[in-house]
Order: structure tokens, then C-alpha cells, then sequence
């Protein structure tokens, strides 16, 4: 059954409850909204902006954009893209896509105007909604991008070289179009993060989307009550993903624009939020406040918060650790996955499964796991390898890239390029992505154990480890490391902690510098590489 089905059932079952809300702390006038026809009336959420529609009116939204689309000329196949910040308008457009059978490509809200000109040519794109936010980039190369597409703006003052969406849709019929959609159908791109090159475009059928809606409700648990806080970019897989648990449970899901351990603290007190997923930086940052006392747990009503669960990046077992002294009904979870099987949920801890925190777990609902050597035969328990997984929501294929396909996809077998290893109880745990692994005097450095251990020093914030180019040995493993605000370390004092680890991983240079991370929480590892002039050796080989 396609992902929309799920929408028509929701508008018709659940029609006057809130599907979803919009929080912009930033925007700090109380005032009425009227959205078109239907007035929003806004509470005083301590004087924040605030949005909300229904079911009903969500899917009415979608068929708007559906039926402008088609009067437009565009048809089952063609491919329409999203450039725009999370808002309430964000989700409609993309089932208004959906809805015509046309391919949803949500775009990266941090490309520059190179890389927009690029996805966009990539994906074939013929339509094009952009936000705000975003007049600047597309000005740019509007004279390269104009004349084969539309493009429409989302916002006010619509700029002279596109066309005003919200004029446009409001005179659009609110019926559903009759469009035949399968599950075999295609149903969106979406790009890789960039982290280990540039994008690549993902293509996955609608049979990928109403998996990920399963697995995540399967995993979760949700029910209509649950009320999901959504702070990750909509563009990426995992937040969108998440978030369609809610949609298969007809549940409430807020959207929070800016992020602060503030905002996320008032934002789950006064919208009863039940499930929040979040990014290592930002449940880092929660701690580090409740233990400066900027922030007290007593002075919001967060009883009813009963699982946060972290995705995008591996997370420090002393994180998790410190989150329980604070939060100990809270359930947590962790979710592995990639853009190419659809986000999050292909491994899964599990919440029952607190006793294994450092694992990312094990296969998710309706998928299988193996870890392999170089020929694709299972390694020995224990052995680190390449993990590989299978299911329905495994890509299609990279768009227009047959040999970069067929590297990743083999009988069904969707090759990650992270490299794992399996306990005694079949659980896996992320050893590092396979093109960052450092080679120091022949031996193999994996510098997520690394991270792992450095990550439990009560000073560091956050770590990254990547590969320096030494004439001697090849590479040598160099530790950046953030520390907590007002706290000083010294170079020594690391070093003497990490003499637990073995002598070949300890890390030959420390750096006291600042992490830097996507938009989806990961570790940019080749902006590191530029920054300290490092050479990868592996990426080398396999370029060679």
C-alpha cells in the first residue's frame, strides 16, 4: 500500500486532530494566523510562534499541491524537489508530490548554489519549491536552472524570478487526484550526506516508504496518544522516517525550529511530547546544562517523555550512561541506517536492550544483517568485517549510476561501507566507516573505538580521530577534541588517559579544537582532513 493511502485513511478517521505543529522560538510575537482559508489560532507558548493543522486539513494541503502540480504538466515519473527549512509546510508539498505519482527529492538545506545546481541536474529535476531562506543561493544560478524548471517560493515576498506558491495553490481544487500509485512505483531521491564525497542521488519506490513506517512503529511502539518531537532536517531520511510511525498511528508530531536544551525542554512540557529523537551534540548539550543547574528537571512537566532515542552517528556508551542518571524511566533506543535503506531502523538496539548500549543491535523488523570480508563471505564471530543488510526498504539503486550500484548492491545485498563486528549474542557494534579506517604501520586503527573511549573522559565534549600522513608509519591517528565550556586540558593528561587503550591505538597527535558536524549530527571527517592537511590512504587505494 503507497505511503499516501495512509494520509486519505488519517484525514477521514482522525479528521479534526492535530496532525502536526509548528514551534519558531525565534519568532517571538503572539498573533492569529491565517494559513488560506483555515485560521490557526495562536496559544502564548511563552511567546513563541506557533502552527497547527489537522489531519483533514493536511491532506486537503497535499491534494492543493497535487492538483497545482498536474495543472502544471506534471506527470507520473517526473521529479519535483524540496529546498526549504522545517515547516508546516514542508510535509504537505511532499505528499502533494507523492500524490501524483511524480518522485519527491528533498534537497540538503546546507548546499551552497554549486551543489544545488548539481542535485538538481543529477536528479532531473522539472520542479523546484524553495523556502526563504534560500533566495540568495537560487539568484545565484537562476539563469542556469530557470529555463528547464519551475520554480515556485514558499513564503512572502515572493522574488521576481520565481512564481508565488501559496497564491497559485489556494485556487487549486482540494480533491484527491486520481492517480493509480503501486508499491513498485518510484517514490523519491534522496541525496547521501556528502561525508565520505560528493552526493549521490538514492532512488527508492513507495514500497521503501511504508516499510520504513512499519519498522518504525514496530520498534517504538507508538500509539495514537504519542505525541513526537521532530527537530532533525525533514530533508533527511532518519527524521522524516521517525516520523512516519506518527502517520501510521494517526499521532500528533511537532516540529521545533532552532534548538536549545531550553527550547526542547519547553517544547516537550507544553505539547505532552512522549518521543524525542536527538542527535548526540544536542542530548549533549541537555546534560551539560542540568549539570551547570541552567537547566531543572522540576520546573517542567516531562513525566509522560518516555523514550529518546538517538540515530545518524554512533553514540558514547558514557552519554547514555549520564542521560539515565537523569532520566531513568526513560526508555532509549538507537537506530542504525543510511539514506540507500531508507534511513533509520535496518539495526536496531532495542529497548529492552540497555544492558547492550555501545551496540547499534541487531537486524531491524523485516530485515536481515551479515558481517563479511572482502569476498562476501561471513567473517568469524567476533571478527571485524563489513556490514551488509537486506530488506524491503533497500534503494533502488544511485539514480543514472550503474557502476556505483553495482559496487554497493549485490543479490539483493546492500553493502554499507561500515565495517562491524558481532558479539556472542548477536548483536553488532559499529567499529567505523571502512574508507576511514586509519593504516599505521600495517595495522588496521578504527577510529570510532577511539572516539568510543576518549568520549568517557569527563572533559571532552565531543572527538573526532582521523588519519595524518607520516613518512614513517604511513598514517598516524590525530585526536581533535572539544572540550566542556570552561573547562582546560592539557595534551598530557589525555595521554595519560589513554594509556588503557593499546599502544598502536593511541593517538599520536592531540588537537584542542571545535567538532564539526552535519546537519544530521555526523562527524564531517573530510572537512577535518582539509583542515589538518591529512591524507587518507585507504580513500587513496581505492581511488587508485
Amino acid at each position: 500500500m503507497p505511503i499516501t493511502e495512509l494520509l486519505e485513511r488519517n484525514a477521514i478517521q482522525y479528521a479534526n486532530d492535530v496532525a502536526l505543529v509548528e514551534i519558531n522560538p525565534d519568532i517571538k510575537e503572539k498573533r492569529r494566523v491565517t494559513w488560506r482559508e483555515y485560521e490557526l489560532i495562536q496559544p502564548d507558548l511563552s511567546q513563541q510562534y506557533r502552527r497547527e493543522i489537522t489531519w483533514h486539513v493536511f491532506n486537503e494541503k497535499a491534494n492543493r499541491v497535487a492538483n497545482l502540480l498536474l495543472s502544471r504538466g506534471i506527470r507520473k515519473g517526473d521529479k519535483v524537489a524540496i529546498l526549504m527549512m522545517n515547516c508546516l509546510e514542508w510535509l504537505p508539498i511532499y505528499f502533494g508530490i507523492l500524490k501524483t505519482g511524480a518522485l519527491a527529492v528533498p534537497m540538503n538545506f546546507r548546499f551552497d548554489e554549486h551543489e544545488i545546481k548539481y542535485c538538481l541536474e543529477l536528479s532531473e529535476t522539472d520542479v523546484l519549491f524553495f523556502g526563504p531562506e534560500f533566495i540568495g543561493r537560487i539568484e545565484e544560478i537562476v539563469d542556469e536552472i530557470d529555463e528547464k524548471r519551475i520554480l515556485f517560493y514558499v513564503g512572502g515576498d515572493c522574488p521576481s524570478f520565481a512564481e508565488n506558491y501559496d497564491n497559485l495553490v489556494s485556487n487549486c481544487s482540494s480533491l484527491s487526484p486520481d492517480i493509480k500509485i503501486t508499491d513498485e512505483d518510484d517514490a523519491a531521491i534522496y541525496f547521501s550526506s556528502g561525508t565520505t564525497g560528493f552526493p549521490k542521488a538514492i532512488l527508492h519506490n513507495h514500497e521503501s516508504l511504508m516499510h520504513a513506517a512499519k519498522v518504525e512503529q514496530n520498534h517504538h511502539g507508538q500509539t495514537k496518544d504519542d505525541v513526537f518531537l521532530c527537530i532533525p532536517p525533514l530533508y533527511h531520511t532518519g527524521a522524516k522516517m521517525h516520523w512516519f510511525g506518527s502517520l501510521l498511528t494517526g499521532g500528533k508530531a511537532v516540529l521545533l525550529k532552532g534548538v536549545t536544551p531550553k527550547t526542547i525542554f519547553e517544547t516537550v512540557s507544553k505539547e505532552h511530547c512522549t518521543i524525542v529523537w536527538l542527535l548526540v551534540p544536542w542530548a549533549q548539550d541537555i546534560l551539560l546544562a542540568l549539570d551547570r543547574g541552567e537547566l531543572k528537571i522540576e520546573d517542567y512537566d516531562l513525566k509522560q517523555w518516555r523514550l529518546m532515542h538517538i540515530g545518524a552517528q554512533p553514540v558514547p556508551q558514557s552519554l547514555i550512561k549520564r542521560w539515565k542518571e537523569y532520566f531513568p524511566h526513560h526508555q532509549y533506543d538507537t537506530n542504525y541506517g543510511l539514506s540507500e535503506s531508507i534511513g533509520p531502523g535496518c539495526v536496531h538496539l532495542g529497548v529492552d536492550n540497555i544492558d547492550k548500549v555501545g551496540a547499534i543491535g541487531v537486524p531491524g523488523y523485516g530485515w536481515q544483517a551479515k558481517i563479511v570480508d572482502t569476498e562476501g563471505n561471513e567473517v568469524n564471530q567476533g571478527d571485524v568485517g563489513e556490514l551488509i543488510v537486506k530488506g524491503p526498504g533497500v534503494m533502488t539503486c544511485y539514480y543514472n549510476d550503474e557502476k556505483a550500484t553495482a559496487e554497493c548492491l549485490k543479490d539483493g545485498w546492500l553493502y554499507t561501507g561500515d565495517m562491524a563486528e558481532m558479539d556472542k549474542d548477536g548483536f553488532i557494534y559499529l567499529v567505523d566507516r571502512k574508507k576511514d579506517v586509519i593504516i599505521s604501520g600495517g595495522e588496521n586503527i578504527y577510529p570510532v573505538q577511539i572516539e568510543n573511549f576518549l568520549s568517557k573522559h569527563p572533559k571532552i565534549k565531543d572527538v573526532a580521530v582521523i588519519g595524518l600522513a607520516d613518512e614513517r608509519l604511513g598514517e598516524i591517528s590525530a585526536a581533535i577534541i572539544e572540550l566542556n565550556p570552561d573547562t582546560e586540558c592539557s595534551e598530557e593528561e589525555i595521554n595519560e588517559f589513554c594509556k588503557e587503550l593499546p599502544r598502536y591505538k593511541r593517538p599520536r597527535k592531540i588537537i584542542f579544537a571545535k567538532v564539526p558536524r552535519n546537519a544530521t549530527g555526523k562527524i564531517e571527517k573530510p572537512k577535518l582532513r582539509e583542515i589538518y592537511h591529512s591524507k587518507n590512504l585507504v580513500d587513496a587505494q581505492n581511488r587508485g
